[in-house]
């Protein structure tokens, strides 16, 4: 599988850096990085990691003003993409056509050519116009993953609401994991015929 993953300047950027990590161990998949400006800057401050370091997670990387990308094209096999997180800002870009950088451009080719896109939207309260975007990019076949806390896996710490989140991105790519619990994993009930 090639996966695009781009990372923007949203809060919760410790999700596409996990996102990496994880996908640095699969033998199957091939990633190609895309940063904005400031999701470089917010993985130095909210991670406290380098972009040399985290460009060594991905297969490859791509400046998000490099236009001339291979993965800019509808030619160059890729399997689908997801931003995350993904801000408001990228989220209008893709929704009006408005492919003003690699990430935006790369979104655009994806959902053109039937693949999956997948955005872990960061904002809250939410607009209407977020709202509206988020429609609109719905319908053209992306599907909207905000990062919503969730606590039925019983999770210990923000590492395991990380890696639910996560575990949900990987679940659309068909991406085996064991990042956290599945509802409905532990016995219960009565066995058909009972």
């Amino acid at each position: 599988m090639n996966l695009i993953v781009a990372i923007t300047g949203a809060t919760g950027v410790v999700l596409g850096t996990r996102l990496l990590e994880i996908l640095g161990d699969l033998d199957d998949v091939k990633s190609y990085l895309i940063l904005s400006e400031w999701g470089a800057r917010l993985i130095e401050s909210e991670v406290g990691a380098s972009i040399a370091e985290v460009s060594k997670m991905a297969d490859f990387m791509y400046d998000n003003d490099d236009l001339e990308a291979p993965v800019s094209s509808g030619s160059f096999s890729i399997d689908g993409m997801v931003i995350i997180p993904c801000t408001m800002h990228t989220m209008a870009s893709i929704a009006l056509g408005f492919s003003n950088d690699l990430i935006s451009r790369a979104a655009s080719v994806t959902l053109k050519e039937g693949r999956k896109l997948v955005l872990v939207v960061r904002e809250t309260p939410l607009s209407p116009i977020h709202l509206r975007n988020m429609m609109t990019l719905s319908q053209a076949g992306a599907v909207i993953l905000p990062p919503v806390l969730t606590f039925y896996h019983n999770p210990q710490g923000i590492d395991d609401l990380v890696d639910h989140i996560v575990g949900r991105v990987f679940e659309q790519f068909q991406i085996d994991h064991d990042l956290y619990s599945r509802w409905g994993s532990k016995e219960g009930g009565r066995q058909a015929g009972e």
